[in-house]
């Protein structure tokens, strides 16, 4: 199969979806591989390395969406990158449409198969392909609302881990999958006070281990007033595959928090978790919503493309090779599971419900 990787075009986005050593390796299964010119410069790859191992350079876009069957790509396709679709193209990359009806209905009107990483589906639950991701994603929400609790930033000027003869610094977390899991851990790790709030107990178990400065609770609506008020950071990390996330805190609760204080929305991809979060690009990251400064970049790990890359194509080959392999990939629950639209319909259950 023709297997198409082109450069990624949403602002200040880096990340290539296969690496050289990836690309050479399905060249070697007898696929024939095109990327487009200098898609994983941002990454750390230049073209000689992919050409090296048998990959073929697209001059532009128009070349690569041309030679391509199968796209492979990071994330959502842009305008850019929808001039060249057709409905003979499988798309492979993360789609999130459930916050996105107006690239559903273009998806919609092209007629393609898009199979969107983050709902390829475990028998079992598990989102492999969301799953790394979403803790670079909960990485970063720590370090970004560290930075932004600084006073020049127009932070409250804390230092969340604290010292002798100071407070610690709180971060509340919402969710405890892989995002939140990561947040909590580093949030920990440097000392903060966390409160993670989650339903499923095996999660909450998972969280008090972290450490004595870690309490999990359940999301009552009193207590998550309670704790979000006296909170210095809040991480926002809410998940029901392929739908829209759900809010988890209004703007009544922002109000009672201290002017300074940070909110990171990690679930923003999918409409955002919090009743004031609004989308936002690596370009102009914050906006402030009751004293309070927001930030909901919607590509979080395009900031650490190297290290993004390497984790996205090490999740992705496998699958990349069944799709690569024919109509056979569809004797794949997993991948089934990641259909979201095909041919003008829209088919995730998730999704059914979109006004497009």
């Amino acid at each position: 199969m023709r297997i198409g990787v082109p450069k990624e075009t949403k602002t200040l986005e880096g990340r290539v979806a296969l690496v050289p050593a990836a690309a050479g390796d399905l060249v070697k299964r007898g696929h024939e591989v095109w990327i487009e010119k200098d898609a994983g410069i941002k990454s750390g790859f230049k073209d000689e390395q992919y050409t090296q191992l048998g990959v073929k350079i697209a001059p532009d876009a128009a070349a690569l969406y041309e030679k391509g069957q199968l796209i492979v790509k990071v994330k959502e396709p842009i305008a850019g990158d929808l001039a060249h679709l057709r409905k003979d193209h499988l798309l492979f990359c993360y789609l999130h449409l459930a916050a996105e009806p107006k690239l559903t209905r273009q998806l919609l009107d092209i007629g393609l198969t898009g199979v969107a990483f983050e709902t390829v589906e475990l028998p079992n639950g598990d989102l492999p392909l969301l799953a790394p991701m979403s803790v670079i994603a909960g990485k970063i929400a720590v370090q970004v609302g560290t930075h932004l609790l600084h006073q020049p930033q127009g932070g409250k000027g804390k230092l969340l881990g604290g010292l002798p003869s100071t407070e610690r610094g709180k971060v509340v977390v919402f969710g405890a999958g892989k995002a939140g899991s990561a947040s909590a851990q580093l949030a920990a790790a440097g000392g903060s006070n966390v409160v993670v709030f989650e339903m499923r107990q095996d999660r909450m178990d998972e969280m008090m281990r972290l450490g004595n400065n870690v309490t999990a609770l359940y999301p009552y609506a009193d207590v998550v007033a309670r704790e979000v008020a006296s909170a210095d950071l809040v991480v926002g990390a809410v998940l029901v595959t392929g739908a829209k996330a759900p809010h988890v805190m209004n703007r009544e609760m922002l109000k009672g928090m201290e002017a300074g204080s940070v909110l990171v929305d990690i679930s923003i991809d999918q409409g955002g978790c919090f009743e004031t979060s609004r989308p936002t690009t690596w370009k102009e990251p914050t906006y402030v919503e009751e004293g309070v400064t927001h930030f909901c970049v919607t590509n979080m790990p395009g900031a650490v493309p190297q290290t993004s890359s390497q984790a996205i194509c090490a999740a992705i080959l496998p699958w990349v090779n069944k799709l690569a392999s024919g109509d056979d990939w569809r004797h794949n629950q997993a991948l089934v599971r990641g259909i979201n639209v095909e041919a003008g319909k829209i088919v995730h259950p998730a999704l059914q419900d979109m006004k497009v």
